[in-house]
C-alpha cells in the first residue's frame, strides 16, 4: 500500500505542497507569495493542532501587517491590520485594526492538515490557483476586548493593540448572542443607532469629523481545501488519501464608523 502511494505522489511531481503522512514535525511554513501589485512578500503559516487553530501573517508592500487567524474550536476568524501612521498628519507610529466575525465551513482547510504540509521548492514564488471574489462587510458592532474571550481565546492575544478598534457585524453579534455570549461583549456603533447618517471618510474634508470608513485587504494565497489522490493495493482494492491542497486568494472590503476622519486616513480621495 505504502509503495503505491510513493508511486502516485511521483505522478505528482508538480505540486506545490504536498501532505506528509507523519505527525508532530513542525507547524510553521512559509511561504513567497505574488501580491496583487507585483511585489513578492513571505508568509508565514502557523498550525496548533492543540488549540484546533491557524495562524497566517504577511507583509504588504506599504508596510502594514497583516494577521488572519480561523479558529476552528470556536468558529471565530480574525483578521488585523497594523498600518503605519502618518507622523506628520499627527498619527501614532502605527494604527492597528480588527476585524471578528464567524468562521464558516470550507473556508480553509483543517488546523491538523495544515500543521502537516511541507514545501517542496521553498524559493518559488506562489500564487493562487483559485481566486474568490471580494466579500463585502458592513461591520456595524464594536467587540469589548476585556469580555472577548467569550468569543475566542485568540481575539486578546491578536487585537491587544487595536482595544477601541475591534468590529463585527450584526448578524454575527445576533448567531452569538444566540448561542450565549453576553450581550456586554458588543457594543452598536453610532450608524445603527442614531438618525443622522455620516459621510464616507473619502467624501469628508474635516479631519474631526465622524464618517464611514473602508479599508481593504486580501488573503493572496492559502490552503483553502484539501486534494485527494487514488490507489490500489496488490490486490487491486482502491481508496483515497490526501496528497496535496489547493490554494485560494480571497479579498474583504469593510465599512464601519470612526469617530473622526483622522483614525482613517488611507480612506480619502485621489
Amino acid at each position: 500500500m505504502f509503495a503505491a502511494r510513493v508511486r502516485t505522489l511521483a505522478r505528482f511531481a508538480a505540486l506545490l505542497l504536498v501532505l506528509l503522512v507523519a505527525v508532530g514535525l513542525g507547524s510553521e511554513l512559509r511561504v513567497r507569495v505574488r501580491l496583487s501589485d507585483g511585489l513578492v512578500t513571505e508568509e508565514v503559516l502557523e498550525a496548533d493542532s492543540d488549540r484546533d487553530s491557524i495562524s497566517l501573517e504577511f507583509k504588504q508592500g506599504d508596510g502594514t501587517l497583516i494577521t488572519f487567524v480561523a479558529d476552528f474550536k470556536q468558529e471565530v476568524k480574525i483578521f488585523r491590520a497594523l498600518i503605519l501612521g502618518e507622523l506628520e498628519r499627527g498619527q501614532n507610529q502605527y494604527q492597528a485594526l480588527c476585524f471578528v466575525s464567524r468562521l464558516n465551513r470550507n473556508e480553509i482547510i483543517p488546523s491538523e492538515s495544515m500543521a502537516r504540509l511541507r514545501q517542496k521548492n521553498p524559493q518559488a514564488i506562489r500564487v493562487a490557483e483559485e481566486r474568490r471574489g471580494l466579500e463585502q462587510m458592513a461591520m456595524t458592532a464594536a467587540v469589548n476586548l476585556s469580555r472577548a474571550w467569550q468569543l475566542s481565546s485568540h481575539v486578546r492575544n491578536v487585537c491587544s493593540e487595536a482595544h477601541e478598534a475591534i468590529y463585527t457585524r450584526e448578524a454575527d453579534v445576533k448567531y452569538w448572542l444566540e448561542k450565549g455570549v453576553d450581550v456586554s461583549v458588543f457594543e452598536a456603533l453610532p450608524q445603527t443607532t442614531e438618525v443622522s447618517s455620516f459621510q464616507a471618510c473619502h467624501s469628508t474634508k474635516d479631519l474631526w469629523q465622524p464618517c464611514l470608513c473602508t479599508y481593504s485587504l486580501r488573503l493572496e494565497w492559502y490552503p483553502c481545501l484539501l486534494k485527494y489522490c487514488r490507489s490500489r493495493d496488490a490486490g487491486g482494492k482502491g481508496s483515497t488519501y490526501k496528497c496535496g491542497i489547493k490554494s485560494c486568494s480571497k479579498g474583504y472590503h469593510f465599512t464601519y464608523y470612526v469617530p473622526q476622519k483622522q483614525l482613517c486616513l488611507w480612506d480619502e480621495e485621489t
